[in-house]
């Protein structure tokens, strides 16, 4: 499906119903929980080179120079490096959590349709969608910089459409980066509120796992994730060549 179809299936689609996104998800959660689960698994490990990164400049600055942290002023090379290594991390970051999040919707859409195959959780992480993550990545951190210019209220704005992200990344591999951001936003804006309450919601509802002795919430995280996949189906429907 091309850029265009995309456009007007969202301009044309009814509004976002809370009632029935949310049950579907908690329906399709019933079956998912597992995966949701082993996603979550898979992220903390891809992302935990990228964070200790952060901390390799520190170790080889206390290394060669043991005092030097125990003076009040940063070492201006040290802020240097912090600022260069800093938005790597970020971009790092969000791409591996891009291409999890979009596997994860990817394994929704299996078990909600009922196809066979097995759950590719690193589907997307092949070249072609690593530079297509690295693009929204990269944008992404600059619609967050500029969310934070308003004092941050703009990133709650942003948070709808850039939710989204993942899910026109999964389905419609035609899209490049910015028609992936164009289209976020218009389905977005169409139904901001409604779908701003989903991420209030299931964000809630993705945290009573904490109630199980705080590993619980290992399990339940995911669910905030699963409305997004009804949403663009219920907008745009589903691709089968993806």
């Amino acid at each position: 499906m091309n850029f265009s179809n995309i456009l007007e299936r969202i301009k044309l689609s009814s509004p976002v119903e809370f009632g029935t996104v949310f049950n579907n998800s908690v329906e399709l959660f019933k079956k998912v929980w597992l995966q949701g689960f082993l996603t979550l698994v898979f992220t903390f490990a891809a992302i935990l080179p990228f964070y200790l990164l952060i901390y390799l400049p520190m170790i080889i600055m206390g290394i060669s120079n043991p005092d030097v942290f125990e003076s009040n002023n940063m070492p201006p090379a040290f802020a240097g490096l912090m600022a260069l290594i800093i938005p790597i991390v970020f971009v790092g970051v969000m791409m591996v959590a891009i291409c999890l999040n979009a596997a994860f919707l990817r394994i929704c859409r299996k078990y909600d349709l009922n196809e066979s195959g097995k759950d590719d959780y690193f589907f997307y992480f092949k070249k072609a969608y690593l530079t297509k993550a690295l693009i929204l990545s990269l944008i992404m951190m600059g619609l967050t910089m500029l969310g934070l210019l308003a004092c941050g209220l703009g990133n709650i704005y942003l948070v709808v459409p850039m939710s989204l992200f993942p899910a026109f990344f999964a389905f419609d591999k035609k899209l490049t980066a910015m028609e992936i951001v164009k289209a976020s936003f218009a389905l977005g804006n169409k139904n901001w509120l409604m779908i701003f309450l989903l991420v209030l919601v299931a964000g809630l509802v993705s945290q009573l796992g904490v109630v199980l002795c705080l590993v619980g919430v290992l399990f339940t995280a995911m669910f905030s994730k699963i409305p997004f996949y009804f949403i663009y189906k219920e907008a745009v429907g589903i691709s089968m060549d993806v």
